[in-house]
C-alpha cells in the first residue's frame, strides 16, 4: 500500500472537488455517466483553461489534476460502482524533467555556507541548517521535522523519520556538519526552545517555533541569492548540489540515490542492500565537506581548514577560467 504525503492527499482532494464542480455544472451525477468520451472532454478542457492573468495551465498541473481522475475512477472501479476504470488508459500530459536553472559549484556553496554571522545566534543556526542540508542533501521537510533523537552525533548518522513515500532511512552526515550542528545544540538552541511546549525539534525559529517549509525556504533562498542573485530555488539547490558534487568525486550512483530516498525500494532492490557503514565510507571519501575535521574554534572555522578550503576552489576557478 503505498503511503502518500499530507500534501499530496490535499492537492489531490482539491483537484478532484474542481473535476467534480465541472462535472456537476454539466449535469453529470452518476458514476456510469463517467465515460472515456467524457473524460476526454475533461482534458480538453483543462488544456484551454485559462487563469485570471491569461496564462494556461502548466502541463505539470494538468497532469496533476487528470491523475486525480484516474485515482478516483480506480476508487469507483474498485468500490464496484463501475465495471471498469474508465480513465485507466487516460494519456497525461508528458512534462520534462528539468534540473536546476542553476546548478551550484563548490565555490559557490562554501561561500553561502559562510554567509551567516556567526558571532550571532541567529547565524551560527543558519551555518547549522546550511551544513546539514548541503551535507545530508535532506528535503526541506525533512530537515524541518527533524528531532534531537534523530541526529547521532557519536557515529555521525541521521535518520530521517518518514521521507517521501513515509519510507524511513539513515544517512550519514560529514563531521563539518556535526560541529557545526554540536555547536548549534549547545549554544544556542537552548536559548531558542519554548519550554515547556518543546517538542525537540532540531531546528527552531527565533521565536521557539519549529521551522515550516515556506520560512525554511525563505532563509535558505536569501543566503544563496547573496551568493547568486539570479539562482532559483532553496533548500533543493543545496540538495542537488549535494548530489552532484558526490557524483563527481567518484561516488557510485547507487549511494547517492539512497542517500537521497529516490527510488521504489520494492522494485529496486539494491538499494535496501546498501548499508549504513559502505555509505558513511562513500559519503567520507567523496563529500567535499566530509573531510574537513570536526572542531569549531571561535573564529568559526572547523579544523582551521575553512579559508584554505575557499582559496583552494577561488584557484580551481580562475585556473578553469571560471572567474570568481
Amino acid at each position: 500500500m503505498i503511503a502518500y504525503a499530507e500534501s499530496t492527499i490535499r492537492n489531490r482532494r482539491t483537484y478532484l472537488r474542481v473535476f467534480l464542480t465541472w462535472c456537476e455544472e454539466r449535469s453529470l451525477q452518476h458514476p456510469e455517466e463517467l465515460t472515456r468520451p467524457v473524460l476526454e472532454r475533461y482534458r480538453a478542457h483543462l488544456y484551454h483553461h485559462r487563469k485570471p492573468d491569461g496564462k494556461p495551465l502548466s502541463l505539470q498541473v494538468q497532469q496533476y489534476r487528470l491523475e486525480g481522475v484516474r485515482m478516483f475512477g480506480k476508487w469507483l472501479a474498485k468500490q464496484h460502482y463501475l465495471t471498469h476504470n474508465p480513465a485507466a488508459e487516460l494519456e497525461l500530459p508528458k512534462t520534462a524533467q528539468k534540473l536546476p536553472r542553476h546548478l551550484l559549484s563548490r565555490l559557490d556553496v562554501e561561500q553561502i555556507i559562510n554567509r551567516p554571522d556567526i558571532a550571532e545566534p541567529l547565524g551560527m543556526r543558519d551555518r547549522a541548517i546550511l551544513e546539514t542540508l548541503y551535507s545530508t542533501g535532506l528535503r526541506r521537510m525533512e530537515l524541518a521535522k527533524l528531532r534531537l533523537h534523530d541526529i547521532d552525533l557519536e557515529q555521525g548518522i541521521v535518520l530521517v523519520r518518514e521521507g517521501k513515500g513515509k519510507m524511513d532511512r539513515y544517512i550519514p552526515i560529514g563531521e563539518r556538519a556535526l560541529a557545526w550542528l554540536d555547536k548549534y545544540l549547545t549554544e544556542v538552541r537552548p536559548s531558542l526552545a519554548a519550554e515547556p511546549h518543546d517538542d525537540e525539534r532540531v531546528f527552531l525559529t527565533m521565536d521557539g517555533e519549529p521551522f515550516s517549509g515556506n520560512r525554511l525556504s525563505e532563509l535558505v533562498g536569501e543566503r544563496i541569492r547573496e551568493v547568486v542573485p539570479k539562482a532559483e530555488g532553496a533548500c533543493h539547490l543545496l540538495r542537488h548540489a549535494m548530489a552532484t558534487h558526490m557524483l563527481e568525486g567518484g561516488a557510485d550512483i547507487r549511494y547517492i540515490q539512497a542517500m537521497l530516498g529516490h527510488g521504489d525500494l520494492t522494485s529496486t532492490q539494491i538499494y535496501t542492500r546498501v548499508s549504513i557503514g559502505t555509505l558513511k565510507a562513500v559519503h567520507a571519501e567523496s563529500h567535499p565537506a566530509a573531510r574537513l575535521g570536526g572542531t569549531v574554534d571561535g573564529a568559526g572555522n572547523v579544523g582551521g581548514e575553512t579559508d584554505e578550503l575557499l582559496r583552494t576552489l577561488d584557484a580551481e576557478a580562475r585556473d578553469d577560467g571560471d572567474g570568481v
